[in-house]
């Protein structure tokens, strides 16, 4: 099953290539979106990554939490689901 993971505190000038690739290290991932300012057009700072199972999700948030990338330490979390509007 597929795992979904919140990743924060990204540098700015990181793309979706760039997080995939580092992610990638540790398993098969899905899909890697940084989330982009619908007005500036810049990164907001987090994102999201999917992993094709919860192993190398696991794998992944254990190795890469606080761990430097572009000279900032990132966060890496399970991601939770998006609450429902009213």
């Amino acid at each position: 099953m597929a795992k979904k993971l919140f990743v924060g505190n990204l540098p700015f000038a990181m793309t979706d290539a760039d997080l995939n690739t580092i992610f990638s290290a540790h398993g098969t991932v899905t899909s890697a979106n940084i989330v982009i300012d619908k007005f500036s057009k810049r990164s907001k700072g987090f994102g999201f990554v999917e992993f094709e199972n919860e192993e190398d999700a696991a794998k992944a948030m254990e190795a890469l939490n606080n761990s430097e990338q572009m000279g900032r330490n990132i966060a890496v979390k399970e991601a939770l689901p998006k609450p429902d509007r009213v």
